[in-house]
C-alpha cells in the first residue's frame, strides 16, 4: 500500500513539472483553466436555475389563492392583465368582504377601496406609462415574498365599488396558501428541464467542445510520453495519474473562478442581460450545498475528458498512441450518426418528446460532426499528397500528407466552426418562431400603432359605457365587437356597432347616407385582417351584455394614447380584465423573455467557441512554426509555407464550413417543419458560413507568418 502511495505521488510530481515544461505549456495551462471555468458555469448555472425553479414554486404557493364555493368567503378576487411596453403585467382586482379578508404573502393589508399595490419592477418600467394612476392611487409596493422573482410585474387592485353579483369573473376566495391556484408569471410558467434544455444545447456543448480542445493542445507530446510509460510497463492507472497531476492545478483553478459569480449572485441579486430576468440570491444562497458538489463533479469531468483524450493502444502490441493522429476512431462516427437518427425519428416521437429527442440528436450530431470531417479531409491529405507528388509540387505534398496524419488538427479547429455556425442558425430560429399572427401584429403596430384598441369587459349599461366614454382622449370613438356563432355550418361573422357619428369617423355610411358603407381607412382594413367577416351596425347606445360575446372597442384619434385609455378602463367601478391595441397580444409574445434567453445562452456558448478555436489556432501555430522552419532551407524559397498551411489548414477548413453549413440549412429547415413555426434567415447563415472562410483563411495565413518568422531563427539542433 505504501509503495503504491509513493509511486503515485512521483508520477503526481512528473506531470506537474511536464505541466511545466512540455511546449505550448503556457497555452494549455490557461486552456485548462478557461475550460474549466466554463464546464463549472454551465453547472453552477444549472444548479442555479433549479433552485430558482424551486424557490419561484414556494413563493407561489404561498400566495396562491384557495377559491371556495361557500358563501361566508372573506374577500372577492379576479385576475386581469396588462401590458408595459410589450412586457406582460398581472393584474389582480381584489374586494375584502370583511375587515378579516385573507392576504397574500408579500401584501401586509389590503389597501383602501380605489388604491394599488404594485411590485418594485412595475413601479420601475411604468414610470413613462403612468402606472403609478393607472389602476388607482399608488398605496406602496408588494414585498419579495410576494413576488416569485424580483423582477416580476404584479399589481394588487382594490376595486372602489362592490362588484356585481352576477359577474361570473369574481371568484370567493377562503384564504391563500397550500393548495392555491397559479398566479401572475406561474401561471404559464415552463418545466424546469426547458431552459436547462437550453443551456446545455446552446452552452454546455461549446463548454465541452472547449475542454476537447485544451486537452488535446501539445498532444503530441504527451502522446509520446503516454507511450513511453505504457513501453516501461505503466498501466493506464499510471497514464492517469500523471494526466491528473498536469491537469489538476489549472483545473482546479478554473473551477474555483467560476464559483466566484456564483458566489456574488448568491449575496446579491443580479438582474441577466439581456432578459430583465433578476436572479434571486436567496434561491442561490440555498443551494450552495447542491453547487459544491456540482462543483467538484465537473471537475472531476474535465479530469476525465483530458485522461480520456490521451490514450493509447491496450492490445500490448505497439506503443504508438491512439489518438486522432493515428485514426478517427470509429465509434465517434457512429454517435455522429446516432446524433442523426435521433433528429430524424423526433418527429415520430409523442408530441410532447420530441424537442427532447430533438435537442439530444442534435447535440450528439454536433459533438460528433467534426469527426466526420476529420475523415473526409484525411481521406482527401491522401489525395492531395499523391497529386502534390505526382506534379513536384511540395507545399502541396506535404501538406496533404500532414492532414493525412492528423486529421485531429482539423476536428479541434473544424469543431469551433461547426458548432458555432450550428448556434447562431439555432438562435435565429429559435428567435423567429413567432408565429403568423405574431409577425401580423408586428406589421399591425408597425401600419396603425396602437390607435384600435380592445378591451374585454363585463356587462354595462349604455349609462355606464357614457361615463366611460367621457374619461376616454378627445375624439376618441367607442364602438362594440359582437362575435356571432350561428353554431351550423355558416361561417361566423364579427359586428363592428357604434352611433352614426363614430361610423362616419371610419368612413362608414349610416343609413340614409350615399356612397360606399364597408368602410375604408387604415383601422378599419387592419379590423378585418383580424376578425376576418366583419360587418357594421348602427346601435343608438352602447352597452355591453353579460353573456360574453361581447367587447369594447376604442379607436384614438392619434398613436400614443394607450396608456391614457387604460386608465379610464381599469378605473371603472368594475375595471376591464385587459386592455390591449390590436393584436396586442401577439405582439407582446414577439417581445417575450424567450428571444432574449436564447440570446443569452447562445451568445454565451459562442464566446466559448471563439475561445476553442483561439486555443486550437494558437496551439497549431505553436506546432507548425518548429515543423515547416526548416523546409524554408531544403526548398531555397519561403512560398512552401502559404502553401503548406493552405493544403494542410485552410482547404480542410474550408470543406468543413461547407459541410457544416449543408447539415446546418437542413437541421434548421427540419426543425421548423416539427415545431411548425419560424423561419431561416439565409442572410444569417450565409454570413456565419462567410465568417467561418474568412476565419479558414486567416489561421493558414497566420500559420505561414508564424513559420515564416520561425525559420528566420532557425538553426539545426540535435533534436
Amino acid at each position: 500500500m505504501m509503495e503504491s502511495l509513493r509511486t503515485a505521488g512521483k508520477l503526481i510530481k512528473i506531470g506537474l513539472a511536464a505541466g511545466r515544461s512540455t511546449p505550448g505549456d503556457r497555452l494549455r495551462w490557461w486552456g485548462l483553466f478557461g475550460a474549466a471555468a466554463a464546464v463549472a458555469f454551465v453547472v453552477l448555472a444549472t444548479v442555479a436555475t433549479v433552485a430558482t425553479y424551486h424557490g419561484r414554486e414556494t413563493r407561489a404557493d404561498a400566495r396562491g389563492p384557495v377559491i371556495t364555493d361557500r358563501k361566508d368567503a372573506a374577500l372577492l378576487y379576479r385576475e386581469g392583465a396588462d401590458s408595459v411596453g410589450n412586457m406582460p403585467v398581472s393584474v389582480v382586482f381584489v374586494h375584502p368582504l370583511t375587515a378579516e379578508a385573507p392576504v397574500p404573502a408579500g401584501v401586509t393589508r389590503w389597501p383602501q377601496p380605489g388604491e394599488v399595490l404594485l411590485s418594485p419592477e412595475l413601479v420601475r418600467t411604468g414610470g413613462g406609462e403612468g402606472i403609478l394612476t393607472r389602476y388607482g392611487t399608488f398605496a406602496g409596493t408588494v414585498t419579495t415574498d410576494g413576488l416569485v422573482t424580483p423582477s416580476e410585474r404584479i399589481a394588487y387592485v382594490r376595486v372602489a365599488d362592490t362588484p356585481p353579483k352576477d359577474d361570473p369573473r369574481w371568484m370567493r376566495v377562503l384564504a391563500f396558501g397550500s393548495g392555491g391556484g397559479a398566479t401572475g408569471e406561474m401561471a404559464d410558467q415552463r418545466p424546469v428541464s426547458s431552459p436547462v434544455l437550453a443551456l446545455w444545447a446552446l452552452t454546455g456543448l461549446p463548454a465541452l467542445a472547449l475542454t476537447v480542445v485544451a486537452a488535446r493542445v501539445g498532444s503530441r507530446t504527451r502522446d509520446r510520453r503516454s507511450s513511453l510509460l505504457q513501453a516501461l510497463g505503466g498501466t493506464w492507472r499510471h497514464r492517469m495519474i500523471v494526466n491528473v497531476g498536469e491537469a489538476a492545478i489549472p483545473a482546479a483553478l478554473g473551477t474555483l473562478a467560476a464559483l466566484l459569480p456564483y458566489a456574488v449572485a448568491s449575496v446579491r441579486d443580479i438582474r441577466l442581460p439581456p432578459t430583465g430576468y433578476i436572479l434571486d440570491h436567496r434561491d442561490v444562497w440555498a443551494a450552495w450545498p447542491t453547487a459544491a458538489a456540482s462543483a467538484a463533479v465537473s471537475l472531476l469531468a474535465v479530469l476525465s475528458i483530458v485522461v480520456g483524450t490521451h490514450r493509447v493502444h491496450r492490445d500490448g502490441t505497439s506503443t504508438r498512441p491512439a489518438s486522432f493522429t493515428s485514426r478517427v476512431p470509429a465509434w465517434r462516427l457512429v454517435l455522429c450518426g446516432a446524433g442523426v437518427a435521433l433528429v430524424l425519428t423526433s418527429q415520430y416521437v409523442p408530441r410532447r418528446a420530441q424537442l427532447v429527442v430533438f435537442a439530444c440528436g442534435t447535440v450528439v450530431m454536433w459533438a460528433f460532426l467534426s469527426s466526420l470531417v476529420a475523415l473526409l479531409t484525411r481521406h482527401l491529405g491522401s489525395w492531395i499528397a499523391d497529386n502534390g507528388r505526382r506534379r513536384g509540387h511540395a507545399g502541396r505534398m506535404i501538406g496533404g500528407r500532414w492532414t493525412h496524419a492528423h486529421p485531429g488538427v482539423i476536428v479541434r479547429l473544424a469543431l469551433a466552426m461547426v458548432i458555432g455556425i450550428g448556434i447562431v442558425a439555432q438562435m435565429q430560429v429559435w428567435i423567429s418562431r413567432l408565429g403568423e399572427q405574431s409577425h401580423a401584429a408586428v406589421a399591425t403596430h408597425e401600419r396603425i400603432k396602437d390607435t384600435v384598441i380592445e378591451l374585454a369587459t363585463g356587462s354595462m349599461t349604455a349609462s355606464q359605457a357614457e361615463r366611460f366614454r367621457s374619461s376616454l382622449p378627445a375624439g376618441s370613438v367607442l364602438l362594440t365587437r359582437t362575435f356571432h356563432d350561428p353554431g351550423t355550418s355558416q361561417d361566423t361573422w364579427v359586428t363592428i356597432g357604434g352611433s352614426c357619428r363614430d361610423l362616419r369617423t371610419l368612413h362608414v355610411a349610416c343609413r340614409g347616407d350615399t356612397g360606399p358603407a364597408a368602410g375604408s381607412g387604415a383601422q378599419v382594413e387592419e379590423m378585418r385582417r383580424w376578425y376576418g367577416n366583419l360587418r357594421f351596425a348602427q346601435v343608438p347606445r352602447i352597452a355591453v351584455k353579460a353573456d360574453g360575446t361581447q367587447s369594447l372597442l376604442v379607436v384614438t384619434p392619434a398613436p400614443g394614447q394607450l396608456a391614457a385609455v387604460k386608465q379610464a378602463a381599469y378605473t371603472l367601478p368594475n375595471p376591464s380584465v385587459q386592455v390591449e391595441a390590436l393584436g396586442g397580444n401577439w405582439l407582446a409574445s414577439s417581445g417575450s423573455r424567450l428571444p432574449n434567453w436564447i440570446q443569452l445562452f447562445g451568445v454565451t456558448g459562442i464566446l466559448f467557441i471563439l475561445l476553442a478555436g483561439a486555443v486550437s489556432a494558437a496551439a497549431e501555430f505553436v506546432r507548425i512554426r518548429h515543423a515547416l522552419a526548416p523546409l524554408s532551407v531544403l526548398t531555397g524559397h519561403r512560398r512552401v509555407f502559404r502553401s503548406v498551411t493552405s493544403w494542410h489548414l485552410t482547404v480542410p477548413l474550408l470543406i468543413a464550413t461547407v459541410v457544416a453549413g449543408a447539415v446546418t440549412a437542413w437541421h434548421s429547415v427540419f426543425f421548423i417543419a416539427l415545431v411548425q413555426e419560424g423561419s431561416v434567415s439565409w442572410t444569417v447563415l450565409s454570413a456565419g458560413i462567410a465568417a467561418c472562410a474568412a476565419v479558414s483563411l486567416t489561421v493558414g495565413f497566420l500559420g505561414a507568418r508564424a513559420a515564416a518568422r520561425e525559420a528566420d531563427q532557425w538553426r539545426p539542433t540535435a533534436d
